[in-house]
């Protein structure tokens, strides 16, 4: 039985040749893609679990790409990106995908990022709070809806899934480690600047200003709290 469905979606063919026998020992079934365009006529045709999505590439380029693939789907993406700064990295997070590698990478943490794409934080559906409003925030847990100011916002998965663990803690500081190992398992604990990348991205979807964070609060040398 297939580890779960993958389009690779790069330009260079020895890249996509290195990810298909790769992922490919690991059970994966893998399709690929050159462009943006053919990655988007595949990923109708395919229907994969899982998106791996260069951001370099001829045609309408990575972010474009990832924009159109999360405006009608909720399949994760994870971004291969030669780009090593954070504001990029934020970039590509706003523009859809759930996750971001920076070449070059190893085999073991992209393998990592993928299990972790693929697996569903263990909160489970009825625990925790249903709802929130205020007055510029609601959230809806059972339908993962989200509005900011009155406005439709989409969180990608784990975005969602960051912010439901924070809610269903609301007020106790969560450790960086717990908050990593919670939304994307044992293989992360350490990775604090990973995790602030996403924590930059939620706060400018659903903070009225993500600067002056109101909601999603940092504390300092530990964690993150939801305020009360």
């Amino acid at each position: 039985m297939s580890a779960g469905r993958i389009l690779v979606v790069d330009d260079e063919p020895q890249i996509r040749r290195v990810m298909k026998m790769t992922l490919g020992g690991q059970g994966y079934e893998i399709f690929e893609a050159r462009s943006g365009e053919e990655a988007l006529d595949k990923f109708r045709e395919q229907l994969p679990d899982l998106v791996l999505l260069d951001l370099n590439m001829p045609g309408i380029g990575g972010l474009e790409t990832c924009r159109q693939l999360r405006a009608s789907s909720e399949t994760p993406i994870i971004v291969l990106t030669v780009r090593n700064t954070e504001e990029e990295k934020v970039q590509a997070l706003d523009a859809g995908a759930d996750d971001y590698v920076t070449k070059p990478f190893g085999m073991k943490e992209l393998l990592a990022r993928i299990r972790a794409a693929l697996r569903r934080a263990p909160t489970a559906p009825g625990a925790g709070p249903q709802t929130f409003a205020s007055k510029d925030l609601e959230i809806d847990f059972e339908r993962r809806s989200v509005k900011a100011g009155g406005i439709a916002v989409r969180l990608t998965p784990k975005e969602f899934d960051l912010l439901r663990y924070l809610m269903t803690h609301r007020g106790r500081p969560v450790p960086h480690r717990e908050l990593l190992q919670a939304i994307w398992g044992p293989d992360y604990g350490d990775q604090t600047d990973y995790l602030r990348v996403f924590i930059t991205t939620l706060r400018k979807k659903i903070e009225p200003e993500p600067s002056v964070p109101r909601y999603v609060l940092t504390e300092p040398w530990v964690g993150y709290r939801f305020a009360e």
